[in-house]
């Protein structure tokens, strides 16, 4: 399982023109799945990015995690990419949709965060802040 990370003072995502979530000041996380990745997996990312300190201090030093700050996820099949051979990615590390789809929902519900709608075509909207981004696996 991945996870690119992005700190944000805001974001959104749109299907067929229609706002289906959005959020202020949070965590937007890319979420991809492959084919080894199980429940605990899922559980196990959540809890981590749940608990990463990248949130501002009173002091101004990323030092503080999510919180009650919001949580936006939007499934990714295109992380596991793989470009080594020519210029077209393979998506065959990709887990497919009736295994991807229940760990993206359990991976949600666990950091208690809005998505996007598995499978659709989506426009993702963002303000990154700081900027801070990171890419995580379980």
């Amino acid at each position: 399982m991945r996870a690119v990370v992005q700190r944000v003072s805001r974001a959104a995502v749109r299907v067929d023109g229609e706002v289906v979530a959005r959020i202020g000041p949070g965590l937007l996380v890319l979420l991809g799945v492959t084919h080894d990745d199980d429940e605990a997996s899922a559980v196990k990312l959540a809890a981590k990015v749940r608990a990463l300190r990248v949130f501002p201090d009173a002091g101004g030093r990323m030092n503080e995690p999510l919180g009650d700050r919001e949580a936006l996820v939007v499934s990714q099949f295109t992380l596991y990419g793989d470009t080594r051979r020519g210029n077209r990615p393979s998506y065959v590390a990709a887990a497919p949709a009736d295994v991807a789809e229940p760990l993206y929902e359990c991976f949600r519900a666990q950091l208690g965060a809005q998505g996007g709608i598995f499978g659709a075509d989506m426009q993702v909207e963002l303000i990154n802040d700081g900027p801070v981004t990171l890419l995580l696996e379980a």
